[in-house]
């Protein structure tokens, strides 16, 4: 990382903090010896500032760091980025990106965010995908692939990582072969399942729905069910893209505590109770007649909206510009779309999640767009960062995701042939 744009040294609470208050006494006994400061740490690599950080483009979003994608395997050919995730050592308190490549998982060590720092990779068993994804329950990752047959998920216990001294190529602990090519995965933690969605090329593929998956033995997953709403996707089989899975909270009481889903399935977003695994029901499913292709989606922290984004509806010529879709589930049987909030740029929107009242929302070539949610239905534009300077268009590249969920305050990102991005809303 080029030095010169670092801040200077200040004495830090935390990695991201440069304040430091010191309290001075007078006394007329015995001078203690001062206690040694911390060793000064760098929290910044470009603040974002008359609209740039270093060459690119934002909006109240620092830089803090980054790895090009060159730098995201050691000694191996360079390969483009797709989904991210993360983890928090709950021992060390080390946060970690889970970075996607078209050949394996790279792991990156956060601890100092101005220079993020590749520690291991996880290849891939067979082939390549431009679509891997990548979530973590009990100091596990679980990794998926589509457009690989016979690919499976991968199991990789995240607690070696304490034990390397240097970057290690690491093998999966276990790998779960009853689903084969599977493009996308969610796990609710709270409950200890994955969902497994856009399963195909063999295993059990549920209708390319939901294939349900018991984590209780991290490291020895099994099946626990399927659930496929006909007659959506473009198939009609039910196919999910992506999916949000939570013990429910919101305020259809009918529903309390029971396991939700919120998938987004091409043609609709479908409603689905899943806490009988034997016998998951679908509540409901909502459309909207100039639909594309009804990617992904997140609930509000209350549960009571579900932000939705439809990818190719810009590229399409179906809205003059990226467009954010508001659904009000306040009663989980009758979903109602509150709200299309039209973006800055008629860049392709991509993966959205929520966090602390923001949206953080991926947007290909115009990067990661933040929204405030403080008036749910009402998404107001906060700020962005983007990825791609040197083009704003309609193309499959540039950011595809975002993890905002450190503690630390830091979010990260991944551009599709820029590389990892550790970022930081300005205060």
């Amino acid at each position: 990382m080029d030095s010169r744009y670092l801040t200077a040294p200040a004495r830090v609470a935390t990695p991201l903090l440069a304040v430091l208050s010191v309290a001075c006494e007078s006394t007329t006994g015995p001078v203690e010896p001062p206690v040694e400061p911390p060793d000064p740490v760098p929290t910044l690599v470009a603040a974002c500032e008359a609209g740039r950080a270093m060459t690119f483009p934002c909006d109240g979003v620092d830089l803090v760091g980054r790895l090009p994608a060159r730098d995201l395997w050691p000694g191996k050919p360079v390969a483009s980025l797709n989904d991210i995730w993360g983890w928090t050592d709950p021992q060390t308190g080390v946060e970690y990106a889970l970075v996607g490549r078209l050949d394996g998982l790279s792991i990156v060590d956060l601890s100092s965010p101005v220079e993020p720092r590749v520690v291991a990779y996880l290849a891939t068993p067979l082939g390549s995908s431009a679509w891997r994804d990548m979530k973590v329950y009990a100091d596990h990752v679980y990794v998926v692939a589509d457009n690989i047959t016979g690919h499976g998920m991968q199991v990789l216990d995240l607690t070696r990582l304490r034990d390397l001294t240097e970057f290690t190529e690491l093998q999966a602990d276990a790998r779960y072969r009853e689903v084969s090519a599977v493009h996308n995965l969610a796990i609710n933690e709270e409950t200890g399942f994955a969902y497994a969605v856009g399963s195909n090329s063999g295993g059990n593929t549920c209708g390319s729905g939901l294939h349900m998956i018991d984590l209780s033995n991290p490291k020895n997953p099994t099946f626990a069910g399927c659930h496929a709403a006909e007659g959506t996707g473009y198939r009609g089989t039910g196919y999910t893209h992506d999916i949000q899975c939570v013990v429910y909270r919101g305020p259809d009481a009918e529903h309390a505590g029971r396991e939700i889903c919120i998938g987004s399935n091409e043609t609709a977003i479908v409603v689905s109770d899943v806490t009988d695994k034997a016998n998951p029901v679908t509540l409901s499913i909502a459309t909207y007649a100039d639909h594309d292709y009804i990617h992904q989606g997140w609930l509000s922290e209350d549960h009571r909206y579900f932000y939705q984004n439809d990818e190719n509806d810009e590229r399409n010529n179906r809205v003059p510009r990226t467009r954010l879709l508001v659904w009000d589930l306040a009663d989980l049987d009758d979903p109602v779309l509150v709200k299309e909030h039209l973006g800055p740029s008629e860049a392709i929107d991509h993966n959205l999640y929520v966090h602390d009242g923001l949206i953080y929302h991926s947007n290909y070539a115009f990067g990661v767009r933040i929204l405030d949610i403080s008036d749910p239905a009402n998404p107001v534009e906060a700020g962005y960062f983007d990825t791609v300077p040197d083009h704003n268009d309609q193309n499959f590249a540039g950011s595809w995701s975002t993890y905002p969920y450190f503690e630390s305050g830091i979010f990260v990102a991944t551009s599709w042939d820029e590389g990892l991005f550790v970022l930081r809303l300005q205060q």
